[in-house]
């Protein structure tokens, strides 16, 4: 029986580091994401004026790894598939619990069984970011934690004028750190962050 971290697992993409570094273009969500070395890993293009939201992750030769796509066209709070490219099979679920000046995701198996949760850390800053646009460079902060409520990981924002941050992962018996980098990613997107 294979361990329960190759659970969800992506093809053609490992992020088995500790640390990765994304950097958001100032003018759309495109993000490209760098491992401990510096070395980019992934770069993904969120779809404009798609009713259903769906955009692509890339490997740094541009090939697709995977992809994330909404369940249903509109919803303020709902459900968003990670598909692995290779196998067309969903490897994780983000579930968007809705909240007002709060960020809180979800983070599943393709069965339902929750595997970590994504929250943010600082109900005052949301509350500011969208408030107004000038309170945009604050810098976003989330913790990640494992289905037994322990710390897994965090994401922390840095100070500037787009979008910077850096994501810490832990080894996790219930995710694997490729799929909690992944999600991280796509819950920044989504959020519009």
């Amino acid at each position: 029986m294979e361990p329960p971290t190759q659970r969800h697992d992506i093809g053609g993409v490992t992020l088995d580091d500790d640390e990765y570094t994304v950097k958001q273009s100032y003018f759309r969500n495109k993000y490209k994401v760098y491992d401990e070395g510096g070395n980019l890993v992934l770069k993904s293009k969120q779809k404009l004026f798609k009713m259903k939201e769906q955009f692509p992750f890339f490997d740094a030769d541009g090939n697709t790894v995977f992809r994330v796509k909404a369940k249903n066209v509109l919803d303020i709070a709902g459900d968003y598939v990670l598909v692995d490219e290779r196998t067309d099979e969903p490897v994780i679920v983000l579930s968007k619990d809705f909240t007002i000046f709060h960020h809180h995701w979800t983070i599943k198996t393709p069965d339902g069984t929750d595997v970590a949760e994504v929250e943010s850390r600082s109900a005052i800053i949301e509350a500011l970011r969208s408030f107004s646009t000038w309170f945009s460079f604050l810098p976003h902060k989330y913790t990640i934690s494992g289905p037994d409520g322990n710390s897994i990981g965090k994401i922390e924002g840095r100070f500037s004028l787009r979008d910077v941050y850096d994501i810490s992962v832990e080894e996790s018996n219930a995710v694997s750190k490729t799929a909690l980098v992944a999600a991280a990613i796509a819950i920044d997107a989504l959020e519009g962050n």
